[in-house]
């Protein structure tokens, strides 16, 4: 059975166009959001904190959440807390965001494993180790020959598809999908997929795969 529509009413669980506060790019919130991560990891409470450094729950709950500038002594005494170096509060707010600009025709050109003759792959960016921990990597696919077979893929991670034109009739699993301009797919990387029967060539989609980064 093929998966059921989405739900239009489904509530995203964060705006993707918000914007942040000001303050949030200041030095206290990277060093509060350090300071918490480090607790979590290590299964330690507020009030366990609190009872090891004799620094209050009131003024750790601030530090926390950026809403103070904790002293250096302050610092120095939640990093031995912690058992983590002094600079490792200031990770996030030294942290490098990256971003990639590519121009139409320039994405890099490239083989992947089952890839045919006629099916060109183009790789649009790709950002390595990042914060969020996800790996994402965008692809411009044209196919434009119906001589050759299409082996399917699998491979970890969530896949979505968005079609520019022609027609194909992708397949995921056992179920077929027919996709024309303006249509998205959606799927778990993990169960073989591809265009399995190309309808209408040339045939150009998006390809957006993101998996989870290996340390």
């Amino acid at each position: 059975m093929a998966a059921e529509e989405p739900n239009t009413m489904t509530k995203l669980l964060q705006d993707p166009h918000s914007l942040r506060e000001e303050r949030e790019k200041v030095l206290e919130v990277a060093i509060g959001r350090e300071v918490r991560a480090f607790r979590k990891q290590q299964g330690i409470t507020v009030a366990e904190l609190s009872k090891i450094t004799d620094l209050s729950i009131g003024m750790l709950s601030k530090i926390e959440n950026g809403n103070t500038s904790p002293s250096l002594t302050t610092l120095q005494t939640l990093a031995n807390a912690l058992s983590v170096p002094l600079t490792a509060f200031f990770k996030g707010y030294e942290e490098r965001r990256e971003a990639q600009h590519t121009k139409a025709g320039e994405g890099l050109e490239i083989e992947r494993a089952g890839t045919r003759a006629g099916h060109q792959y183009n790789l649009l960016g790709h950002l390595g180790s990042n914060s969020s921990g996800v790996i994402v990597e965008p692809y411009l696919i044209e196919l434009n020959s119906e001589s050759d077979t299409f082996k399917t893929f699998q491979h970890e991670g969530i896949e979505m598809i968005y079609m520019l034109e022609g027609q194909v009739n992708y397949r995921h699993g056992a179920e077929h999908y027919p996709l024309q301009p303006g249509d998205t797919l959606f799927f778990d990387a993990d169960s073989p997929h591809g265009p399995e029967e190309l309808v209408e060539l040339p045939a150009r989609y998006l390809s957006v795969i993101c998996y989870p980064q290996r340390n």
